[in-house]
């Protein structure tokens, strides 16, 4: 097979990749985006360039028709022979990834009601590219799919059945491509098969999830319905009482739209912090004493804890913790901190190691005679062309 693009629509950005998946080698990548506001502009990097323009337009074709000219001008158009598709919410139809088809978009339309936010963006780039592509096959690959192994008991609400078998409120999980890829990077990393090892990974961005994982497989995880539960993120709030909402409205006056916009966007490391989502902004603030900073370090690192103790349960041992992500793989400071409260579990960390790994060396950061710990880089993309390649295969 040839090279493939993969393409990840959301609804202000269009991000995509070429590549190879075979040989792994990334040719051409590039971020759309602000596609929505007067000033939209892309950015196209290659191993040895980078380049950023202003768009012509808003919205998404345009950018798309950026991707295809970038893509003709350096003459790789004709090379595409598949294009893999991130697509966040498959509910309980899409257990793997899919060759698309209509009926295939029309079951990703009605899933639309569970991420109303990500699902139509991520239709608009599959439309956008079965007009540019006719004829060259095309995947989807779901962020949920890797989690439909979580057996009935994690990924139940103790609610009214009704809720469940009518409606499809469940436990779903996100950032499945993320978790599965450094699960498995991790396995080679190790010289050990997936297949022997409970791992726990730990994907730390803008938006927080941890997943255990049992012989290649997810068996728990801490997004639910939606990539609000869990842990403390960027601006998202993570767990918290399900009161509040109710409490919130009849204190506030505020609206069950104002209330999810608050809990989306206003919360997390954001409103513990009164100052920024950032994690490089509140590591310096907190190292010059901001209050709100050393706040939401300490209540993100904690909360984090927590939930790696408790994704040893269905485990029964830990044979590797992965930190990956933005935040997960650069910041030493997260990691030692989260280490720390996991004494208990045999965690100590080596302070070496943990530098080095910010400096680009993914690895183990724990000491010799330690539970393991280590820093896997992610890559998403890679993810969704393999999964491409092997639907088509």
């Amino acid at each position: 097979m040839g090279l493939t693009l993969v393409l990840n629509s959301g609804s202000s950005s269009l991000k995509f990749s070429l590549l190879d998946p075979e040989t792994r080698r990334l040719y051409l990548s590039g971020l759309a985006e602000k596609l929505l506001v007067p000033t939209p502009q892309i950015t196209f990097r290659s191993r040895d360039h980078t380049r950023t323009e202003a768009l012509p337009a808003k919205g998404h074709k345009p950018a798309m028709q950026a991707i295809l000219a970038e893509l003709e001008a350096q003459g790789f158009k004709e090379r595409v022979e598949a294009v893999g598709h991130r697509v966040v919410h498959g509910g309980e139809r899409f257990k793997s990834s899919t060759r698309i088809t209509p009926e295939v978009i029309a079951a990703i339309e009605a899933c639309a009601a569970l991420a109303p936010l990500h699902n139509p963006a991520n239709l608009l780039g599959i439309r956008l590219a079965l007009a540019h592509f006719p004829q060259v096959p095309q995947v989807a690959v779901f962020d949920t799919a890797f989690h439909q192994t979580l057996p009935e008991y994690a990924y139940r609400y103790a609610l009214p059945g009704e809720l469940y078998t009518r409606y499809g409120v469940r436990r779903y999980g996100f950032h499945g491509t993320s978790h599965q890829y450094v699960t498995r990077r991790a396995a080679e990393l190790l010289g050990r098969p997936l297949e022997t090892l409970g791992l726990i990974s730990a994907h730390l961005g803008n938006g927080c999830s941890i997943t255990a994982v049992r012989q290649g497989q997810s068996v728990d995880t801490s997004m639910g319905l939606t990539p609000l539960e869990g842990l403390v993120m960027g601006t998202r709030s993570g767990d918290l009482d399900p009161n509040i909402p109710q409490y919130l409205s009849d204190t506030l006056g505020l609206t069950l739209e104002q209330i999810t916009e608050l809990l989306n966007k206003k919360s997390g490391l954001l409103g513990l912090s009164g100052l920024s989502n950032d994690m490089r902004e509140l590591e310096q603030a907190a190292a010059q004493d901001h209050a709100g900073a050393k706040l939401a370090l300490e209540v993100f690192c904690y909360r984090l804890a927590k939930y790696v103790a408790a994704m040893s349960v269905p485990l029964g041992r830990i044979d590797a913790l992965i930190f990956t992500g933005g935040i997960g793989e650069n910041s030493a400071w997260v990691r030692r901190k989260t280490l720390k409260w996991l004494g208990g579990l045999g965690f100590q960390v080596d302070e070496e190691r943990n530098q080095q790994a910010v400096r680009g060396q993914p690895g183990i950061i724990t000491a010799e005679g330690s539970t393991l710990a280590m820093v896997v880089n992610t890559d998403e993309e890679l993810m969704i062309a393999w999964e491409t390649r092997a639907v088509l295969s």
